[in-house]
């Protein structure tokens, strides 16, 4: 990365202490992870001005909307400092024009009640927080989010479903939400 917070994927030159030697029944993926030396993580993060690195998402994960690149985690931390949000789940959502708009699941804390005037407020926040091309465009409000077995939040399956496709492979799925 040249410039402060450009978005670049983590890259190690191979041969680091402790470094693993496969993918577990997958030798061909890890190859592949290799290009010149350097193994390609899969992983984004941005520099600072300060020289702090900061992890902005999964390179799968992240959501290219209008030439920007945006980490479902940063939107999602911003939705859940609104006082009515327990936990948000974020995705990109196809469109024509932008490549992908930003669309957010929403969790509310026990007592709040759905209404499209806190969805407005929620939305409202998010701008605030984050500016207007990276907040959601769409906002839905859900009883619970699909989570792995290990807490985090399956993105995918919020996709496939908003979609309408496949689920895939759920075997790590907490619950059967």
């Amino acid at each position: 990365m040249t410039e402060p917070d450009a978005v670049g994927e983590i890259g190690l030159r191979a041969g680091w202490p402790s470094m693993f030697r496969s993918y577990l029944n997958d030798d061909a993926r890890y190859a592949d992870c290799f290009v010149d030396g350097w193994y390609h993580s899969g992983d984004l993060a941005r520099c600072d001005e300060d020289g702090f690195y900061w992890f902005v998402g999964r390179n799968n994960d992240v959501i290219k909307s209008a030439g920007h690149l945006i980490g479902p985690f940063e939107v999602e931390s911003a939705l859940t400092e609104h006082p009515a949000v327990v936990e948000a789940g974020v995705i990109g959502k196809p469109d024509e024009t932008m490549g992908a708009v930003v669309k957010a699941f929403v969790v509310l804390k026990d007592g709040e009640t759905a209404s499209e005037e806190l969805v407005r407020d929620i939305r409202a926040h998010a701008r605030r927080s984050l500016g207007p091309v990276v907040a959601p465009r769409e906002i839905d409000v859900v009883h619970e989010l699909p989570h792995t077995r290990s807490g985090k939040i399956m993105r995918r399956l919020l996709k496939a479903r908003e979609l309408g496709l496949a689920e895939g492979d759920t075997s790590t799925l907490e619950t059967s939400t």
